[in-house]
């Protein structure tokens, strides 16, 4: 396994505890782990080592900052990337501020999506383009956001085909929903579909019965649940979002802007800059215990990479929800895009299931986040600054707070702002008038 953005907190431990923790792979494992930073580079490599040896796996680790040495003759690449780091976001998140674009997450959609977009692109579609040459049979397992738009790209822009987004929310929507009925997880049965970040639950059972009505007498009887954005969407379109409330709210136009919406469904603007200052300090934390003797607190999280591989390798069957080219899975949406359907991963492969037409009200909420990835992915490839205008302005929360001078003028400080980062060919004069 190579881990490219090893440095990442949360996801290089997750998974190597899980892989390490399988006694099936002991003494076969090798972590290769690869990252721009040298310091959180050897900050991976004592982590994952010490991982190894608490657990009695035995796996080879190595680390280097040359990418195509850690590439070489991989069999699963997992990429954790977040390009530019804390700073980026948080010009993500200051200049559109300062012109009253609210955002609580800003990494999928909106305008910090759409920024987050165009720097992590062509780091993607790079790592790809590495992978044809020093291991084209290898599976990229893809955390980072926006994760509608890096898969299509990566298909797009070098035709590396097994390309898998692997996202928790799904799988952390059908357990919430689950517990609030009280129903059985042995006997419950989902089907869900949609765009990562903005999937749906079309199918919600026990026993072959709709758990649906339940939920609505749950929710009706719960002033506090009628106060979140993502049950508000439910009760409007009929259909559980699988996204929580935070990123919910600025994908859609109702709420981000008004002031009383935002008191009402308590959404949380910042939100992930928030996260992002505790991540850098548990980061701290961490490298604070790998300078000692004590035993780290190793707990299996069943992370997906973890059980995306372990079916591959054992032939365990399992369904997990991945973030895939289309291709006719749900009819109602372009081929080309990028969907979140369920997965059978196992002794045959991993073979996505088709899922049909969604409900006509949910395709037309797809198509709308569908909007702002497309342009942003075409941008980004195609080298399109105009696109890039064009995406803010379509952008439902961006859209429903500025004029389209103020979208424009918003925009030209973004792309100063992170020039280093950004393709050079998006760094030219705009022709977009102001």
């Amino acid at each position: 396994m190579t881990f490219v953005g090893a440095g990442s907190v949360e996801f290089t431990r997750n998974v190597a505890t899980d892989l390490c923790s399988y006694r099936e792979f002991h003494g076969k494992l090798h972590f290769a782990l690869y990252d721009i930073s040298a310091e959180r580079l050897a900050h991976a490599e004592r982590l994952v080592s010490r991982i190894s040896a608490q657990t009695g796996a035995a796996a080879t680790v190595t680390a280097t900052q040359d990418r195509p040495a850690a590439l070489a003759g991989a069999s699963y690449v997992i990429n954790e990337v977040q390009v530019g780091g804390h700073d980026a976001t948080r010009a993500d998140f200051d200049i559109p501020a300062r012109y009253g674009v609210r955002q609580t997450i800003g990494d999928t959609l909106g305008i910090g999506g759409i920024f987050r977009g165009l720097r992590t692109i062509p780091v993607v579609v790079g790592l790809a383009r590495d992978m044809l040459a020093e291991c084209p049979d290898a599976y990229l397992l893809s955390y980072s956001n926006p994760m509608a738009m890096l898969p299509w790209a990566v298909y797009e822009g070098t035709g590396l085909g097994r390309v898998y987004g692997l996202c928790h929310s799904v799988r952390d929507t059908q357990a919430l929903l689950t517990s609030l009925v009280g129903a059985d997880p042995e006997r419950v049965r989902f089907l869900t579909a949609g765009f990562n970040h903005q999937a749906f639950v079309l199918r919600f059972e026990q026993d072959g019965v709709s758990l649906y009505p339940r939920l609505a007498e749950v929710i009706e009887d719960s002033p506090e649940l009628r106060r979140r954005v993502r049950v508000e969407i439910f009760r409007r379109f009929g259909y559980f979002p699988t996204e929580s409330s935070e990123h919910s709210a600025e994908y859609v136009p109702w709420f981000m802007r008004h002031d009383d919406q935002v008191e009402s469904f308590r959404i949380f603007v910042g939100d992930y800059l928030q996260r992002s200052e505790e991540n850098l300090r548990e980061l701290e934390s961490l490298d604070r215990q790998l300078a000692g003797d004590a035993p780290l607190d190793l707990e299996p999280t069943n992370e997906l990479a973890s059980l995306f591989i372990h079916s591959l390798e054992t032939g365990t069957e399992r369904e997990l929800h991945v973030n895939i080219r289309n291709g006719g899975l749900i009819s109602s949406l372009p081929d080309e895009c990028c969907v979140e359907v369920p997965c059978l991963v196992g002794a045959g492969g991993a073979k996505p299931v088709p899922v049909g037409a969604l409900p006509a009200q949910l395709a037309a909420l797809n198509r709308t986040f569908l909007n702002v990835v497309e342009l942003t992915v075409r941008a980004a490839l195609d080298g399109s600054r105009e696109n890039v205008y064009q995406a803010a302005l379509l952008d439902p929360n961006t859209a429903a707070t500025l004029t389209t001078a103020q979208v424009v003028a918003m925009c030209d400080e973004l792309f100063e702002a992170h020039r280093p980062l950004l393709p050079p060919a998006l760094l030219g004069l705009s022709r977009c008038p102001r």
